[in-house]
C-alpha cells in the first residue's frame, strides 16, 4: 500500500530524502505562497518562476515577467506584487509571466527539487489534488513550508486535511502525519476560528492583511494543480481538470 509522510518543517526535510525521487512531494504554504499560486493559475497566469531572492526576481522584469517578492509578510518596496491572493486578480496577471519569490514557499519548492513530482497544495484545489494523487503509484511525501524553519498550524492542519481525503487508498504513517490528521479533525468544524491563535494569522492582523485569510481558507475554489519542475511553476495538464 501506498504511503503518506509528513514533514512539519523545512528543517526536517533532510529526514524524508531518502528515496525522494521516487515520491510526490506536495509542497504546503497556505498562509499564503501555495494558496496564491492557485489564485494565480486560476486568473489565468500563464507560469511562474520559483526565485531565490528578491534580486533574482528583479532580474526577471527585462524579460518581461512581472515581478512578485515578499519577505517577513510584506510586499518587498519597489515590486508590482507580494504574496497577498488578493493581488493577482485577472486584471493584472492573464496571460502574465511571474517572477516569484516569498519567505517559506519558493523555498520549499526549491528544496523538493530531486521528487518524482512537485505538486503545489493548497485549500483551493484540495480535493482536485487528492484526485490526482490518488491516480499515481507513488508514495507521497505533504512537505509545510512553515515558518522560517519553524512548526506552524496552518500548513499542518492542511496535511491533516489532504491526508484524510486519501485515507482510503494510502497509509498514513509517522506520527507527523498522525498529529496533523488529528489536528485536522480537532478543528475541521471551525478552521478560520481555530487558526485566529495561529502567528501567522496574528502578524496578518498587525499588518492588516487578515481578510487573506478568507481567501486561503476556500475549499475546492480551483480544479488546477501547479506543479513545480526545473524552476518552474505550470499548470499540471489533464483530462479531469476541465
Amino acid at each position: 500500500m501506498r504511503k503518506i509522510e509528513t514533514v512539519l518543517s523545512p528543517a526536517l526535510f533532510h529526514l524524508y530524502e531518502d528515496g525522494i525521487e521516487n515520491k510526490i512531494v506536495v509542497v504546503i504554504d497556505i498562509l499564503r505562497a501555495t494558496t496564491t499560486m492557485c489564485v494565480a493559475f486560476e486568473n489565468g497566469a500563464e507560469s511562474i518562476v520559483a526565485c531565490a531572492t528578491p534580486e533574482e526576481a528583479s532580474n526577471f522584469r527585462n524579460k518581461g515577467y512581472l515581478a512578485a517578492a515578499e519577505r517577513h509578510g510584506e510586499t518587498v518596496e519597489g515590486f508590482e506584487l507580494g504574496n497577498s491572493p488578493q493581488e493577482y486578480t485577472r486584471e493584472k496577471i492573464a496571460g502574465r509571466k511571474i517572477a516569484f519569490t516569498t519567505t517559506n514557499g519558493t523555498r520549499a519548492l526549491q528544496m523538493s527539487s530531486a521528487a518524482k513530482q512537485i505538486l503545489v497544495g493548497s485549500f483551493l484545489n484540495i480535493s482536485a489534488l487528492a484526485k490526482q494523487i490518488s491516480k499515481s503509484d507513488s508514495d507521497v511525501v505533504l512537505f509545510c513550508a512553515g515558518w522560517k524553519d519553524k512548526f506552524n498550524l496552518e500548513d499542518t492542519l492542511f496535511a491533516g486535511a489532504l491526508a484524510e481525503k486519501l485515507s482510503g487508498g494510502l497509509e498514513i504513517t509517522g506520527d507527523a502525519s498522525q498529529a496533523a490528521l488529528d489536528l485536522y479533525r480537532l478543528a475541521c468544524g471551525d478552521l478560520q476560528g481555530y487558526l485566529q491563535k495561529a502567528s501567522h494569522v496574528q502578524r496578518f492582523k498587525s499588518l492588516h492583511t487578515e481578510s487573506d485569510l478568507d481567501i486561503c481558507l476556500q475549499m475546492d475554489a480551483t480544479k488546477k494543480i501547479p506543479y513545480y519542475s526545473n524552476g518552474l511553476i505550470n499548470l499540471l495538464r489533464y483530462e479531469s481538470a476541465h
